[in-house]
């Protein structure tokens, strides 16, 4: 099984909220979804917890693109424009340091019109405990 299947399988509270991993390489994820009903917090806008479980599919991804067990254990998240009902949001996790215990990535998340609607930093624990899987993709 790859990571990109095994994450997009066995993540349950992602995938039960539309959420999946489209691209998976070395130090780099992309995770996509589209806005629903179901992502709209009371003011007609996308809730920011759906926002931040786009983001942390992606960085769970490039996290654990090395091979090696990682948990993240801290994250922040900004967010600069609303998602709205039928936009299409892409979050692109790129790896900026590959320490051996402490990685740390940075995610932007865009709509489908370009526009940065959040962005988002990732801190690990690198366990020293193989991650099995056949291929990234």
């Amino acid at each position: 099984m790859t990571l990109l299947e095994f994450l997009n399988q066995k993540d349950r509270m992602a995938a039960s909220n539309g959420i999946c991993l489209t691209e998976i390489r070395e130090g780099y994820a992309k995770a996509e979804m589209t806005v629903e009903e179901r992502h709209l917090n009371g003011g007609d806008v996308c809730q920011g917890g759906a926002l931040f479980t786009l983001a942390d599919l992606a960085v769970a991804a490039v996290m654990n693109s090395h091979g090696l067990l990682t948990f993240g254990i801290e994250n922040t998240i900004a967010y600069h424009n609303s998602g709205r009902l039928g936009d299409h949001l892409t979050a692109e996790a790129t790896l900026t340091l590959n320490h051996h215990k402490l990685p740390y990535c940075e995610v932007k998340v865009w709509n489908q019109k370009g526009d940065l609607v959040a962005s988002c930093t990732g801190l690990a624990y690198r366990k020293q405990a193989e991650f099995k899987f056949d291929a990234l993709m």
